[in-house]
């Protein structure tokens, strides 16, 4: 199992856009592999690859026992029926708010062959999905939050210790 290094809120990386994969190669399998690996902490709902430090297209998840992965993935249904779930972030540590988001969600990509694949869910299974395609185009869950509880989250984030200094 390789374990991955997290990236930071601060971080650059995390607010970039990232770029598709266009080679599907060895190399691709192992940050695949890696990006699985990193998810399957108790804990962990999904990682996308800027969160390791990599600004690929790609995002791995594990909710409720459905565990795997999207290479170039995005977003091509969203349900009109959103809700207020609480949300965190891997390279936002502690720090958890209510984030408007759409109740089901189905997400397009391909694989480590560049076969088309598909993963759709609801509730939690489509916050993660809405919740990684947003890493993959230089969106935290911070940002989508109201302008006050962003206010209060920005402020936390810099008291951590964790908080990425320059």
């Amino acid at each position: 199992m390789a374990m991955r290094e997290l990236r930071y809120f601060g971080d650059p990386i995390l607010k970039s856009v990232c770029d598709p994969v266009t080679v599907f190669d060895e190399k691709l399998e192992t940050l695949v592999r890696d990006l699985v690996d990193s998810v399957k902490p108790a804990g962990r709902a999904g990682l996308a690859a800027p969160q390791i430090g990599v600004g690929l297209r790609i995002f791995s998840y594990d909710v409720a026992g459905l565990t795997g992965y999207v290479v170039n993935p995005e977003i091509v249904e969203l349900s009109e029926e959103t809700h207020e779930i609480d949300e965190g972030c891997l390279s936002v540590p502690e720090l958890w708010f209510p984030t408007k988001r759409a109740k089901h969600a189905k997400v397009r990509g391909v694989d480590i062959r560049n076969e088309p694949i598909e993963v759709e869910g609801e509730d939690v299974l489509a916050q993660c999905l809405q919740h990684e395609t947003d890493h993959l185009d230089g969106v935290l869950y911070l940002d989508r939050l109201t302008p006050e509880r962003k206010k209060t989250a920005l402020r936390a984030a810099r008291d951590k210790d964790w908080f990425w200094k320059r």
